[in-house]
């Protein structure tokens, strides 16, 4: 399928590593910086959802989406993404990826809004399936004194934002499936309003203090067919 993902935030925390890793399928290794472990909350909207070489598909071609993640990687390679949760204001979406993409997926009312200042004002109630209460508001956007550019190998930043897996357990297997994009305009960013409760209704911890926020305006997106991990994987 091919995807624009725009107006992305990224809001990070450090957390404990062994808690973390007790929330993960077996199966998979969490993956840390320099021993560190993180979480993240990633609103965005999507647009021009297709088939590769198909139309938009009506209804279901542009809808805002936020997910809750860690970073892991299976076997010592394949370094990705492992969801928590994914809340999205499409319902067929919804159904579509959870029965396709066999992830986490909530249908929420959400909403978007584009401030003067550049900020993107943003805000997510779920509503089915539960838990809930799940939901955020936020305002977060880029710094003025940090331009766009592609996050240099090694670094923090890249460990965050450049994931190309995703993992997914579905019948007692691991799956993953491959996602293409030119690396992330990233900037630095900043949060000013943040509420939410999603991390807690997904029994993800939260580290204290703010978030590490990074921002980037969008990248068209190739998402390939999920596969299996490897002949032999199980989830458990």
């Amino acid at each position: 399928m091919a995807q624009s993902w725009r107006q992305l935030g990224f809001l990070h925390w450090e957390v404990d590593p062994d808690g973390l890793r007790s929330l993960l399928p077996p199966a998979l290794t969490l993956d840390t910086y320099e021993g560190r472990a993180f979480v993240g909350l990633v609103p965005f909207t999507m647009h021009g959802v297709r088939p590769l070489r198909g139309p938009a598909w009506p209804f279901v071609s542009a809808f805002h989406e936020v997910n809750v993640r860690t970073y892991v990687h299976f076997e010592g390679r394949d370094p990705g993404v492992h969801f928590f949760s994914l809340d999205a204001a499409s319902r067929l979406a919804v159904v579509g990826a959870r029965a396709l993409w066999k992830l986490p997926y909530h249908f929420a009312r959400m909403s978007l809004e584009a401030q003067p200042d550049g900020r993107i004002a943003y805000a997510s109630e779920r509503r089915v399936p539960g838990p809930v209460p799940a939901g955020c508001r936020l305002v977060y956007g880029p710094r003025a004194d940090s331009p766009p550019q592609a996050a240099p190998t090694g670094s923090l930043e890249h460990f965050l934002a450049e994931r190309y897996v995703l993992y997914a357990a579905a019948g007692g297997r691991l799956l993953k499936g491959r996602v293409h994009h030119r690396p992330y305009p990233l900037q630095g960013g900043e949060c000013a309003k943040l509420e939410e409760c999603l991390l807690a209704a997904a029994g993800v911890p939260r580290g204290e203090g703010p978030p590490l926020v990074h921002y980037a305006e969008g990248v068209d997106v190739e998402v390939f067919a999920l596969e299996a991990a490897s002949r032999n994987s199980r989830t458990s």
